[in-house]
């Protein structure tokens, strides 16, 4: 009898995480997620965008840079976008901050089937309790850091269901 070894390469998991303008929250998000995966030896593919073009190709915004580098992360490298249709097709989840912009996303055209892979951010850790990230860009430093901390808790909770601690 002959065995034939078999090398599989499981694809990674592409995940979008979504906002308004894509400077505060997704781009937190997707630092902290990034860095979790990571650390964990997770195979993730981690982008951002907006629903709104308002601020494309800036960087985040710079408390969410300065309250990332305090808790351990560099986000400077990421430039905000916009949520494109084709994104539908791209991403296995799409991820996003806030019931406001989870309508933006869903008006986006895509096929029917791909709505599935649309979620609130903070049912990760709260299932089923639809809240929302709220947007820290008018408010101080304390806004900042009571976002990084849903963040965070959201992120893990995301990670446990990857890898299987939930």
């Amino acid at each position: 009898m002959h065995y034939m070894s078999i090398n599989i390469t499981f694809a990674a998991m592409k995940v979008l995480l979504v906002c308004l303008g894509n400077i505060c929250r997704s781009p937190m998000a997707e630092g902290i997620l990034r860095d979790k995966a990571r650390e964990r030896g997770l195979r993730l593919t981690i982008d951002s965008a907006g629903t709104n073009r308002y601020h494309t190709g800036e960087a985040p915004d710079h408390r969410a840079v300065a309250k990332m580098k305090e808790h351990g992360h560099d986000i400077t490298d990421l430039r905000a976008r916009t949520l494109e249709p084709e994104d539908f097709g791209r991403f296995d989840r799409i991820l996003v901050m806030d019931t406001s912009n989870l309508q933006n996303v869903l008006r986006v055209p895509h096929k029917s089937s791909h709505g599935s892979k649309v979620s609130l951010f903070l049912n990760e850790f709260q299932p089923q309790g639809n809240q929302s990230v709220p947007d820290p860009y008018f408010g101080g430093d304390d806004g900042f850091e009571d976002v990084y901390q849903m963040l965070d808790k959201a992120c893990e909770a995301y990670l446990n269901t990857l890898d299987g601690k939930s």
